[in-house]
């Protein structure tokens, strides 16, 4: 089943039925035990709606108060580009022993504040020059460290900043509007499929500039792995999103502009969909 976000409104879509209800705590609502069965079961009493809410231009990020982690280098391709833009300072070899290490590269990218949803705008920080989005499956973990569903991310991500110095993460990656998370979150019964695709593409003035696909299988640490390192000396009583990373970045000599349109598309999921622009 899929649940989407409009306001405090709850929808949510499951065997060609569609349902809503008016949420009041999505805190609450979203960390609980099992949260495919309890919904399954709730569904039955809630408002009988038609898919029309799917034309929505704009969906809320289908979160409450969660915190959104992220971890790094855990795709071949991010390893290198990681490395690329740090070979002037001399910090390229720490990519290269985070990928190869026991431990995962694992870092705080978004409070509810600055995440958005699909249809609104994500920004690039002003004092970058090379901005990239970054596609990634998320998941939505509760606060007792379970999985319980996936949704859409999209990690924006300030590479010369963080090519200046390693150091330079938490200004590289945290800002305002510097995460969207949706358009649904995907709630299964069981794990998502290894053979899901995540697909980005990123249009400028309609003509498409970067367009690439990736299998999640492709991921070299196991989703249940990082969220143990997550949660080993952490405790998240709202429960939790993490990113996992990302095998879909742009050539080096691609950056964002102002107006751009990212489109990032998971099976199952959906489509994320943000257009760029500057803060004030």
């Amino acid at each position: 089943m899929n649940l989407y976000k409009i306001g405090t409104r709850a929808f949510v879509e499951t065997d060609g039925r569609y349902v809503c209800k008016d949420i009041s705590d999505w805190t609450t609502f979203l960390n609980r035990d099992d949260l495919y069965a309890k919904l399954k079961s709730e569904i039955s009493d809630w408002e009988e709606t038609d898919s029309s809410f799917l034309d929505s231009q704009r969906f809320d990020p289908p979160m409450g108060d969660q915190e959104i982690w992220a971890a790094g280098v855990t795709y071949e391709r991010s390893k290198t580009a990681r490395m690329d833009e740090s070979k002037e300072s001399g910090g390229s070899v720490f990519y290269d022993m985070v990928y190869d290490a026991e431990r995962p590269e694992l870092f705080f990218k978004a409070t509810s504040q600055r995440c958005v949803g699909s249809g609104d705008e994500v920004y690039i920080r002003k004092d970058s020059t090379w901005n990239v989005p970054e596609p990634e499956l998320t998941l939505l973990i509760n606060s007792e460290g379970v999985i319980q569903g996936y949704t859409a991310g999209n990690d924006m991500s300030s590479r010369s900043i963080e090519g200046e110095n390693p150091l330079y993460l938490p200004q590289a990656k945290v800002y305002e509007k510097c995460a969207a998370l949706g358009p649904c979150i995907h709630i299964p019964g069981k794990p998502i499929p290894k053979s899901t695709e995540i697909q980005i593409s990123i249009e400028r003035n309609g003509e498409t500039m970067y367009h690439d696909k990736v299998a999640i299988s492709k991921i070299k640490r196991d989703f249940a792995e990082l969220v143990s390192y997550l949660y080993r000396e952490c405790d998240f009583p709202n429960g939790s999103f993490l990113m996992t990373g990302t095998c879909l970045v742009p050539p080096d000599d691609f950056t964002l502009e102002v107006d751009d349109k990212i489109k990032i598309t998971i099976d199952h999921i959906g489509s994320l969909v943000n257009q760029v622009a500057k803060k004030g």
